[in-house]
């Protein structure tokens, strides 16, 4: 039975990260670069909705629970012997666990909270300086967590290859 675990457990592991890694990588290469070629009062208004509805059950487990299945999978492959593979999945879970959730809820978090807060101004002047200072900063926070978050997939990637 723990074989079959610890298979199941280290698949999941990287569906999780995998999830996790691909939501930041599209912002990345398209939803950003996206945002920031259209009118700014459009996208200010955009991210205000993206940002509204992301915070729902289907982002929940992928967002908050892979440091979990990343963790569990290597307490339970310590528990079943398999040190070498449980410590690729631990590190995967310290990496997301700081480069992703935390970082997110730290810096990205505020920043759209306080974009929630904006006034779409009419005048495109000003809300492109708007659009233009949130962006820049919101996209070099994206990458950061994006690199981090594909590296914990990497971490559980080879975590899976040493499991017995």
């Amino acid at each position: 039975m723990p074989v079959i675990t610890n298979r199941i457990m280290s698949i999941t592991s990287l569906v999780f990260a995998g999830g996790i890694f691909g939501f930041f990588y599209a912002w990345v290469c398209s939803t950003m670069w996206g945002l920031d070629a259209i009118d700014p009062r459009v996208a200010i208004r955009a991210m205000q909705g993206m940002n509204a509805s992301v915070r729902n059950g289907v982002f929940f487990p992928a967002f908050f629970l892979t440091p979990v299945v990343l963790g569990v999978t290597a307490v339970l492959l310590r528990a079943d012997g398999q040190g070498r593979a449980a410590r690729w999945f631990a590190a995967g879970a310290v990496v997301y666990l700081f480069g992703g959730l935390i970082l997110t809820a730290s810096i990205n978090v505020p920043m759209n909270k306080a974009l929630a807060e904006v006034s779409v101004p009419g005048n495109i002047d000003e809300a492109r300086a708007i659009w233009t200072e949130y962006s820049s900063r919101w996209q070099v926070y994206n990458i950061i967590r994006t690199l981090f978050s594909g590296l914990a997939l990497v971490l559980a990637g080879i975590g899976t290859l040493r499991v017995r």
